[in-house]
């Protein structure tokens, strides 16, 4: 099946998800052109993870369709499956890294997996996502409980770039980080994604990170959108969840 041309890279349509008998998304939707970088918020439980599990095919709503590059993921045989996702790139949460493995073992399990390059080619591959995701090429050799928080998101950054991928999705990628180290790691991901025409989907609770590098964000709140649009406009919603959420900052520089 062929792309639609200027479909955006990324449709969520009427997404429902049950949870625990209760309902976690109610009838969620939005889109991503292609080139956007998009933060996506709400508060704990409102199902941000789970959303970008259902966007990457790991796990399936109770409703409603979505669409990764034009092709509805849930009605794809599994060989077309996995072929689209090639075309994306994933960073979990803490990193995801596999301990018994080097930096450089962890960043060539995808091409492991999914490609035949030969051993030279996909060594050269990882050595220039490494130096890519601005880690020091001694790290390469070492094992995740060797490295600073940082580095370790850096790691799992150079692992989610080696396919080459047209599209990012990244789950708290900040998350433990100190500001100094928050902030680089902002500026690196903007810079990738303007630099190598990325697109990314952001789950994030770091107000920074909004503020400073993402062109939208889409807020959940009760399983629906409740806003989406560039972050000024967002912030000055009507909405008291917004409003005490945006206040924290405000409150943080006062």
């Amino acid at each position: 099946m062929s792309e639609p041309i200027r479909a955006p890279i990324l449709e969520v349509d009427r997404i429902r998800t049950r949870l625990g008998g209760e309902w976690l998304h109610r009838d969620v939707s939005f889109s991503i052109p292609r080139g956007q970088v998009v933060g996506l918020i709400g508060a704990s439980g409102t199902g941000k993870s789970v959303l970008l599990r259902e966007c990457i095919g790991l796990q399936r709503p109770d409703g409603g369709q979505l669409r990764l590059f034009g092709e509805d993921i849930w009605t794809l045989p599994l060989e077309r499956l996995n072929q689209v996702r090639r075309r994306f790139g994933v960073l979990f949460q803490e990193g995801a890294l596999f301990s018994s493995l080097t930096v450089a073992e962890n960043v060539a399990v995808p091409l492991k997996e999914h490609t035949a390059l030969p051993g030279r080619l996909r060594d050269e591959l990882v050595t220039m996502k490494i130096r890519l995701a601005g880690l020091p090429m001694e790290a390469a050799d070492k094992r995740p409980s060797e490295l600073s928080g940082g580095m370790k998101k850096r790691a799992a950054l150079a692992r989610a770039l080696v396919m080459e991928p047209e599209l990012l999705f990244l789950d708290e990628p900040t998350s433990g980080l100190d500001p100094i180290s928050a902030r680089e790691f902002d500026h690196l991901l903007r810079v990738l994604c303007d630099s190598l025409g990325l697109t990314a989907l952001i789950a994030t609770h770091d107000l920074d990170s909004l503020w400073g590098m993402v062109d939208r964000i889409i807020v959940l709140y009760r399983g629906r959108v409740i806003a989406d649009g560039p972050v000024a406009r967002v912030a000055a919603t009507d909405h008291e969840w917004i409003r005490s959420y945006f206040a924290a900052r405000a409150n943080e520089e006062g």
